[in-house]
């Protein structure tokens, strides 16, 4: 009997934003896998779409898409085949442990479970927690001559020898395949024109040194353009107030849950609908929320403060550490204007969105003449540093109490910090 020999599957995937992504073997086997089809249903922006209706672009198609740029990322520096493999492939998987509706429930992930998503990504490749059978992600990965381990240390590092690697700078630097594919892909679909960068710029002149990732001096104006880019697209769209003034309120709910923080523990592994579905059937509050966002009928952003002193500041960071103390804030804002709990809500992401720059120094260009230095320097640097939101601490409430929050709330807001 005449034997065959095995044909090696090879799809290709249509992308808007880099053309057609070759997968086969392993990346072709994780694709199909529950926990990664599940981000199918979780949408890039959160709820960006409610201001760009675009915006309906989804944790899945970002995975591809940073795939694919770690792969070109880690050929262009001339990495070993084995490594630009595991490179592609931690990238194939760095969002898989995303929450509904991406960042916006950043804050109650780590209230509740005690991390963030990038941990959860950390347990679910390494099959920690799981139910015998449901979780094929380790064996996937082990039959393909991966290190499940090896994969969990560039998604989400525990040592300084994971997070100073050179294959983990790829993933998550500065200028990195996560941030080249978002802000072509959310500027793509939002119709926004400030993350439409010059990725095959960067990607042309990026090197490698002493386990460093260098930039060529020739690829300058690419790299500004991204760095400015990323700061407009900040502004633009991702602290958009409006975009924001959803976010707050999908926050309240889960965070007004009865039962909370327990009940909101095996929230954080639903899509967007089954979110908001099983919010609606909780009824009460929860339920009048997620009626509002479907509805569009979102709070008003009715000021707050700008520059916060250090005493003031200090204060603001407690809340952001003590979700609970913010909530008791909160509510006694509402009771000053006889508002119910849960219709006053502050906005903190500014406080945590302001940069110091120091970040700059992590990007090295090469010079003319052969030697290295970070990048730094006027005129775009001032911009790429300006926080994402103006204000420190941003107030938002239901339309109905926007003209009392106005009056009696925001002439003494920062004594009643």
């Amino acid at each position: 009997m005449r034997s065959r020999s095995r044909r090696v599957v090879r799809k290709s995937i249509y992308d808007p934003v880099h053309g057609p992504i070759a997968l086969e073997g392993v990346p072709l086997a994780l694709v199909s896998t529950p926990g990664f089809q599940r981000l199918w249903g979780i949408r890039q922006t959160g709820f960006a779409h409610l201001v760009f209706p675009g915006a309906n672009h989804t944790r899945l198609e970002h995975s591809l898409g940073a795939y694919s740029v770690a792969r070109r990322m880690a050929e262009a520096i001339d990495r070993p085949a084995a490594e630009a493999e595991t490179i592609g492939v931690a990238a194939l998987l760095h969002d898989i442990g995303h929450g509904p509706f991406s960042h916006t429930l950043d804050g109650p992930m780590e209230e509740v479970l005690g991390f963030g998503h990038e941990h959860i990504s950390r347990l679910v490749i390494r099959g920690e927690g799981d139910r015998p059978g449901t979780n094929p992600i380790p064996a996937l990965l082990e039959e393909g001559g991966l290190a499940p381990k090896v994969v969990a240390g560039l998604v989400d590092p525990l040592t300084d020898r994971e997070r100073g690697s050179l294959a983990r700078a790829l993933l998550h630097g500065p200028v990195d395949a996560d941030r080249i594919d978002y802000l072509q892909r959310d500027a793509h679909y939002t119709g926004v024109a400030h993350g439409a960068i010059d990725a095959a710029r960067l990607l042309d002149t990026i090197e490698s040194e002493r386990g460093r990732v260098v930039f060529a001096d020739k690829g300058r104006s690419a790299l500004e353009g991204f760095l400015v880019g990323r700061s407009l697209m900040y502004r633009a769209v991702y602290y958009h107030k409006t975009v924001r003034a959803a976010e707050v309120m999908l926050q309240a709910a889960v965070e007004r849950l009865p039962g909370y923080p327990e009940r909101a523990r095996p929230l954080f592994g639903l899509s967007d609908g089954e979110l908001l579905a099983g919010l609606k059937v909780a009824g009460g509050r929860e339920a009048e929320t997620v009626e509002s966002l479907l509805e569009r009928r979102l709070f008003k952003r009715v000021g707050g403060i700008v520059d916060a002193g250090p005493a003031l500041a200090a204060r603001l960071r407690k809340l952001v550490r003590f979700p609970s103390q913010r909530r008791a804030t909160e509510e006694a804002l509402a009771s000053r204007i006889g508002a119910p709990d849960g219709t006053v809500l502050l906005d903190l992401a500014g406080l945590a969105a302001r940069s110091d720059g120091r970040e700059l120094a992590e990007i090295i260009v090469r010079e003319p003449q052969g030697w290295t230095r970070p990048f730094r320097g006027p005129p775009w640097e001032p911009l790429l540093i300006r926080p994402a939101t103006p204000f420190a601490v941003a107030l938002y409430t239901e339309s109905r109490y926007r003209r009392a929050a106005e009056s009696r709330l925001l002439p003494r807001l920062s004594d009643w910090l």
